[in-house]
């Protein structure tokens, strides 16, 4: 594997790297294309996926440090820097072919030892820098440090360390990369996630930005709105990044749960029975908690809401990024045949969404942190994800195929009118999710 990082400027028509200038390469993955592309009729949609799903590989990807230890920084895309959800969502779809490849065996590891290395920096921020460069953020009121980013409180990113150290033990069932860094990690994971169930209702985390876009703002002298604690995490931010309107984020929640619950297994084989037990405990009380406060009655159905307080107070919407209402089968936060995730999605995927969009193109559901009328190709791939019939999955694979602006990758949003109105051009996460769509969908034989 090489490790250069490749940065994408053009707005044009992607063409992929040549071999050599591309920040990573994987046989095993230039394998998986071949074969999924092989199975696509539709030349447009082969290659939507030959430019969406080695993207991270292409251009996101600066690789070193020793054999013993590796040390992969994943940059988001057009921003330099790597957020803990991103790079998790980024090498997802390669996990399985790890066991094939010990070049990208040797990537995701030291994405796993990157990612220990910043929680452990600071397990509250979201983004981190690849060196002690000052931030942009730097003049954020909070406990910025060299090395970070940004430092937006997002349960979600602790829920990404989770995530993708429980899918590689799944896939391999080896614990190279959980060395004493990592479970020092985990240790800080858990102790952050007790602190900020907010039992007695303080915690060390306060944020303000100095002249800041509203959606920057952190009620409550930066703290978050009151709450009744119930056993949820409490958060500042969503997945988008924007300051939450109630601090208990019901979709994360049901994630992290799951994220949790799957960690369990890999502490029982690093013999580590008290995070067993801690982890364990506290899905259960995340749960015991979402069912107490998170869901409305919706007609005669539950639905889940997507933001809550304890007290009452509840915000009925979803937003595109991920984890979301629409997104929590694939996080293991429910199975897709609950029924009040079916009640939930049917609501998500209606009018009642005030994020829920139709246009010339198709529709979707969008996001405040890019304003009405813009769907995002994230949310269109989770709905495909999702779905339990083909003709849904089909027709999400249709918006995707139509709607990226001649460039052939996915961006962070478009105008369901116009697609070739769109934002960020680089942007890794949603080409990692939109082309691992069109390859299970290839798999599946539904695109021949």
């Amino acid at each position: 594997m090489t490790s250069r990082h490749v940065p994408t400027e053009s707005l044009g028509a992607w063409e992929r790297p040549e071999p050599a200038d591309r920040s990573a390469r994987s046989d095993a993955i230039e394998r998986r294309i071949v074969a999924a592309a092989a199975r696509i009729a539709d030349p447009e949609l082969r290659r939507l996926l030959e430019g969406t799903l080695p993207n991270t590989l292409d251009t996101t990807v600066i690789a070193g440090g020793p054999d013993e230890r590796p040390d992969t920084f994943i940059v988001t895309g057009d921003i330099d820097a790597m957020w803990l959800r991103d790079s998790t969502a980024q090498v997802w779809p390669y996990l399985r072919s790890v066991v094939d490849d010990p070049g990208l065996d040797r990537l995701v590891r030291g994405v796993i030892h990157r990612q220990s290395d910043q929680i452990l920096l600071d397990p509250y921020a979201n983004a981190f820098l690849a060196g002690g460069q000052p931030s942009e953020w730097a003049g954020d009121e909070t406990d910025m440090r060299p090395g970070i980013h940004e430092r937006k409180w997002e349960p979600d990113s602790l829920l990404a360390f989770c995530r993708l150290s429980a899918g590689y033990w799944n896939i391999t069932r080896s614990v190279r990369p959980f060395d004493h860094e990592w479970r020092g990690a985990l240790e800080l994971v858990l102790r952050t996630l007790r602190t900020e169930q907010r039992l007695d209702g303080t915690s060390p985390y306060r944020f303000h930005r100095p002249d800041g876009d509203p959606t920057d703002i952190v009620a409550n002298d930066g703290l978050g709105a009151p709450t009744r604690p119930n056993g949820m995490i409490h958060g500042a931010f969503r997945p988008s990044d924007d300051a939450s309107d109630l601090p208990l984020n019901v979709p994360i929640n049901l994630a992290l749960a799951a994220a949790l619950d799957a960690m369990a297994p890999l502490a029982a084989a690093l013999e580590e029975p008290s995070r067993v037990t801690d982890a364990r405990a506290l899905a259960a009380e995340i749960r015991a908690g979402v069912a107490r406060d998170g869901t409305v009655r919706d007609g005669p159905d539950s639905i889940w809401a997507y933001e809550v307080d304890g007290l009452g107070g509840r915000v009925l919407m979803d937003d595109a990024n991920a984890p979301s209402l629409l997104s929590l089968p694939y996080f293991g936060g429910c199975d897709a045949t609950d029924p009040t995730y079916i009640a939930t999605r049917r609501w998500v995927l209606s009018p009642a969404n005030p994020w829920m969009f139709q246009g010339g193109v198709g529709e979707g559901v969008g996001s405040p942190h890019t304003g009405p009328r813009r769907v995002w190709p994230i949310a269109v791939a989770m709905r495909g994800l999702t779905a339990t019939s083909t003709e849904e999955r089909l027709a999400a694979i249709r918006v995707l195929g139509a709607s990226h602006g001649g460039t052939y990758l996915a961006h962070e949003s478009f105008d369901p009118d116009d697609p070739s109105v769109f934002t960020r051009p680089w942007f890794a996460w949603a080409n990692s999710v939109v082309g691992e769509l069109l390859e299970r969908a290839a798999l599946d034989g539904l695109l021949g």
